[in-house]
């Protein structure tokens, strides 16, 4: 008698399996928007998993799609989960899912790019940035023409300490192209080093949970598919605005498979870059002839570092932009060109 009731776990009723789903609603992944569907749900619970334990927590799904991620978050007993689905054609089935877990769903029809997500959950969830990550979650199975401006835009937000991550240090993790999950990792020396693992390194504790095999998706991709996990730091690893680091971060990584000074030299106006290009890289104490590919997060906040504080001496150089300058000669090439055709044709 004095024995307590266990509540029962929460889980979903008995309900059409995601292929039922999409036959039911006429569902087709959409090539021209990189559309892939996750069936297995062995392979979604296992996603969920990765997510760290979502009991009780609140869970921002992006690109729900037929509902294969959402089941396994709901599954998890998570207090409420937030999809942000762009394509109407799926809004039916998540509905289904939604009366399946009476006040547990939240199906927004949006566009993750550009929804606000700061007034989402409630206040009492925030947490400062130096304590633990809030009980808040970012999971998502992406379309591939989405992955990378999505998680640049969520990197500045980090940084920024905005948008998601203003309840703390939100966690996500999110599907990627094998090729773009082995970038985001990518350490020193690996020749998948690139501009993404700077921008994600100098912000997050990155891990790759898993690969999950191109066949597990319909329809199948020709590549398989990388299971990132992201985690803020309390610090980053450099302290300089955003837009600088991405800067300094996209010009050294221009020029991939050249000497580092290369890609270094475009932040400087022409005249001035042999100079500036040596003054720099001597005031970072960075070997002029590595590889973009072999410079640590180390490196890369040397350098901004010191090139903030060239910034700072000379306000014009941040807003220089190589491209332009690389127009304005061409252009004045041309219309010296055009000039001696015209003096030409008079003689």
């Amino acid at each position: 008698m004095g024995a307590r009731t266990k509540l029962a776990a929460f889980r979903l009723p008995p309900l059409p399996t995601i292929g039922e789903i999409i036959k039911l609603f006429g569902l087709r992944a959409q090539k021209q928007l990189s559309q892939n569907f996750l069936l297995d749900l062995r392979l979604t619970d296992k996603i969920v998993r990765k997510s760290r334990n979502l009991k009780n927590a609140h869970v921002y799904e992006v690109g729900p799609g037929p509902g294969g991620i959402t089941r396994s978050i709901l599954n998890a007993e998570v207090a409420e989960l937030l999809v942000v689905e762009k394509d109407t054609r799926f809004i039916p089935g998540l509905q289904m899912l939604s009366d399946a877990a009476p006040g547990k769903l939240r199906i927004v029809h949006g566009d993750v790019l550009t929804f606000k997500v700061e007034k989402a959950f409630p206040e009492h969830l925030k947490r400062k940035w130096e304590d633990d990550p809030p009980n808040v979650y970012i999971i998502g199975n992406l379309p591939f023409s989405v992955s990378t401006p999505l998680i640049i835009k969520w990197l500045e937000n980090i940084s920024k300490r905005e948008g998601p991550f203003i309840y703390g240090r939100t966690q996500m993790t999110l599907t990627f192209q094998k090729e773009v999950a082995e970038r985001l990792i990518a350490g020193p020396g690996n020749k998948q080093r690139s501009r993404l693992s700077i921008m994600a390194q100098y912000l997050c504790n990155v891990q790759h949970s898993f690969t999950i095999p191109g066949r597990a998706f319909v329809p199948k991709p020709e590549v398989d598919v990388g299971v990132v996990h992201f985690t803020p730091l309390v610090q980053p690893r450099i302290n300089q605005p955003f837009k600088l680091v991405e800067k300094v971060v996209q010009s050294t990584f221009q020029f991939r498979r050249k000497y580092c000074h290369h890609g270094i030299g475009i932040l400087f106006p022409e005249a001035e870059r042999s100079k500036n290009t040596e003054k720099m890289l001597m005031l970072a104490d960075v070997e002029p002839t590595l590889r973009p590919t072999q410079l640590s997060v180390l490196h890369f906040k040397n350098l901004c570092d010191v090139y903030r504080k060239m910034c700072d001496e000379d306000p014009n150089l941040f807003t220089y932009n190589f491209r332009d300058e690389l127009r304005q000669k061409k252009s004045k090439k041309l219309t010296k060109h055009t000039g001696n055709s015209d003096l030409d044709h008079h003689l």
